[in-house]
């Protein structure tokens, strides 16, 4: 007999599911983006995360088996492909940005 069962937060987002192979767990930043996904079963489990920019777009990605993937979007919305470098360097060049008064030892460390 096929079992499922549903919980939701109160955003009206799936924070648990099972049914009679796996359980799975989710978790969302204030957007609505889903952060954070797990899988329990008898024949895998791996674990995901996951973060945007402020419009929402994916921009990295990382599963408990060592992947990474890092994105940044060109004029026309397309998704590109970039190294841990190039996002370090993104990262590094928004909080200069936001944050005058940073000093060079802060940009070095992220």
């Amino acid at each position: 007999m096929w079992k499922e069962n549903y919980e939701y937060d109160d955003r009206e987002n799936i924070t648990y599911y099972t049914n009679s192979y796996y359980e799975e767990w989710y978790k969302y930043d204030k957007n609505n983006n889903k952060i954070y996904e797990k899988r329990i079963s008898v024949y895998e489990s791996y674990e995901m995360w996951y973060k945007y920019d402020k419009y929402n777009r994916d921009v990295y990605f990382k599963a408990n088996d060592g992947r990474e993937e890092w994105f940044k979007y060109n004029k026309n919305g397309a998704r590109i492909d970039i190294t841990k470098q190039e996002f370090k360097q993104i990262e590094r060049t928004k909080l200069y940005l936001n944050n005058k008064k940073i000093n060079r030892f802060e940009l070095m460390d992220i």
